[in-house]
């Protein structure tokens, strides 16, 4: 019947409208993954792209600038927030503090993790920072993040280190929240081991 076709039609195109949007990287991810096996350099040198996010930093609104140059100093907050801040996102002035992510009235806590969310966790002498992209089979968060084991990677973290959940804001001060399906994580097969320790 005609009126069936058209609500078939209609439930088909909805459909295809969910699939477009699920298949559309948020930005702040898409840079993050383009980065995935930067390591710091272990002689004497900075590895130069590491450099660079130290001096783009303070281009940032509210955005502190650095006073070292270096990739010695734990870097996964300078991650978070150079890929934050070049897609037009808001930067946490201490941006270098993981632990400063927490306490920014700027970002929207969420009681759940959404996939793309910024995500902080506790360690021994500090905190950690990265973003949420999914779990594993174990049921561990998999994380993309800096300075996890010296590198940018995608690392299973424990539920119980986690301290809070957020999303980001746009640069402009405007609040932002996650479309509900990115409430939905994807399954990540991983085989490698929990993260420990990112100093």
């Amino acid at each position: 019947p005609r009126k069936l076709s058209l609500h078939l039609r209609r439930y088909c195109l909805l459909l295809h409208f969910r699939c477009s949007i699920a298949m559309t990287e948020l930005p702040w991810i898409e840079i993050a993954r383009g980065y995935i096996g930067i390591r710091e350099d272990k002689s004497a040198k900075t590895n130069p792209v590491i450099e660079k996010w130290l001096h783009k930093m303070p281009s940032f609104k509210g955005a502190s600038r650095a006073w070292w140059n270096d990739d010695e100093t734990p870097w996964c907050g300078l991650f978070a927030g150079y890929c934050l801040g070049v897609t037009g996102r808001h930067v946490v002035k201490e941006w270098y503090r993981a632990k400063s992510w927490e306490s920014a009235k700027e970002m929207t806590k969420l009681s759940d993790p959404a996939y793309g969310c910024i995500v902080t966790f506790t360690r021994d002498g500090g905190g950690h920072v990265g973003f949420v992209v999914g779990n594993n089979q174990s049921g561990k968060l998999m994380v993309l993040g800096g300075n996890q084991g010296d590198a940018v990677s995608i690392a299973p973290f424990e539920l119980s280190r986690v301290t809070g959940y957020y999303w980001p804001s746009f640069a402009d001060g405007r609040k932002s929240i996650p479309s509900s399906f990115r409430y939905d994580l994807p399954l990540i097969n991983s085989t490698a081991k929990v993260s420990t320790n990112e100093a």
